[in-house]
């Protein structure tokens, strides 16, 4: 049963977005992004963090040979931009109109229980962004074309057997986010549609079907 032994946890770098007396709010100011709007460029300095409010956001790394990697999609209350080092090695877009919270990583500096507060939400994100990415090497290394479908779209899917989501990237983000072709991830949907395990109204707009917790299982 390949949606019963995937993770239904939605992307794990989320932090509840409106926490009380919530430090990142404190300290940050808000900025609306339109779809396609570059939030920072890769090779940027990285002295800013961010947190979705509102929308989502697909971060992005282009390859010396001209090809694209999608890195990852965050959503209300995740943050991102998260760099060891001085530069950021990705890019970021808004996919839809955006909400984004703009932190500058010198306000980590600051002192007493606010700052502590601020320190600590940024470790829990850090440690939570790379549970993400071993997970996502994991997908890419391990699984096969029709697991890594049915692992990210129930991944992103609304809690609840019957919650529609609107996909908010294209089949190509999917495709550059999985290492697939288009052509592979819409035969895969096609697949899973036909299998019962997912229901699609439109290109975008889907739920986990409610009868198949079997779902589908992978070919072979």
């Amino acid at each position: 049963m390949l949606f019963d032994t995937l993770s239904s946890a939605r992307a794990p770098s989320r932090i509840a977005p409106h926490l009380p007396q919530d430090p990142f709010e404190a300290v940050g100011s808000r900025q609306r992004f339109s779809p396609g709007e570059e939030v920072f460029a890769q090779d940027e300095d990285a002295d800013l963090l961010y947190r979705v409010l509102q929308g989502s956001v697909r971060s992005t790394r282009l390859l010396e040979d001209g090809r694209r990697q999608v890195g990852g999609f965050y959503y209300p209350g995740d943050v991102f931009g998260l760099e060891v080092g001085l530069h950021h090695r990705s890019s970021a877009e808004a996919l839809d109109n955006a909400l984004v919270l703009i932190v500058k990583r010198s306000a980590l500096k600051h002192q007493g229980r606010e700052g502590a507060l601020l320190e600590r939400m940024v470790w829990q994100a850090t440690g939570l962004e790379l549970q993400r990415v071993q997970d996502h090497m994991l997908l890419l290394g391990r699984k096969s074309a029709l697991e890594r479908v049915s692992h990210f779209l129930r991944t992103i899917a609304k809690p609840g057997t019957s919650g529609w989501t609107l996909l908010s990237m294209s089949r190509k983000d999917i495709a550059d986010y999985l290492g697939l072709t288009i052509e592979t991830v819409s035969r895969m949907i096609s697949q899973l549609q036909a299998e019962g395990a997912v229901v699609f109204d439109g290109a975008r707009r889907f739920r986990i079907s409610p009868l198949t917790g079997r779902a589908c299982r992978a070919p072979g």
